[in-house]
């Protein structure tokens, strides 16, 4: 996923790998050149690697329908695109990310003009509850319970560690094979 867990800030190895002519210069610079967080060395921008970027991010909404994705990635993506409204004007946001990718001519999709950030919002309300009973019909059903009575619990186990519902599966399994 391209995204941290926070509602807006992409971490700068989402930025890796664009490469094209450059116009747009975004310097970084870091204090500790082992520092994963902090390139320490000039990564150039065209305008349309930007908008690109944008497009990009937004297609990790196709994700959120798609069982096989992993609970915390569609998790990080429901919280960028449902983020608290006044960050809905930060580099990188959701809306400004339909914003973009609506009006550039850089867009790699069909000119839309302005999106409604809202309409496609409520497109995806009323889609997740099938899209993560989907995703759920493939975890047991002590997974299911404890997403469906404690959510935040089973999203603060995921954000500290990503694979923590398949090492207790795993880890169930193996003492079940104990007992038979």
């Amino acid at each position: 996923m391209l995204h941290t867990s926070t509602s807006l800030v992409h971490p700068p190895a989402a930025l890796n790998g664009f490469t094209g002519d450059t116009q747009s210069v975004f310097p970084v610079e870091s204090p500790d050149p082992l520092s994963l967080d902090a390139p320490t060395e000039r990564i150039d921008w065209s305008e349309e690697d930007i908008v690109f970027l944008h497009w990009r991010l937004l297609q990790e909404v196709n994700q959120l329908s798609d069982p096989a994705t992993p609970l915390e990635d569609k998790f990080d993506t429901l919280r960028w695109v449902f983020t608290e409204q006044d960050k809905d004007r930060q580099p990188f946001s959701f809306v400004n990310c339909l914003r973009v990718v609506g009006c550039s001519p850089l867009s790699p999709i069909a000119y839309c003009g302005l999106v409604d950030a809202q309409d496609i919002r409520d497109h995806i309300r009323n889609k997740l509850k099938l899209w993560l009973s989907e995703s759920l019909a493939r975890y047991p059903q002590w997974v299911r319970d404890a997403i469906a009575n404690n959510p935040q619990w089973v999203e603060t186990r995921l954000a500290k560690n990503p694979q923590w519902i398949n090492e207790q599966i795993k880890q169930m399994s193996e003492q079940g094979d104990l007992f038979t």
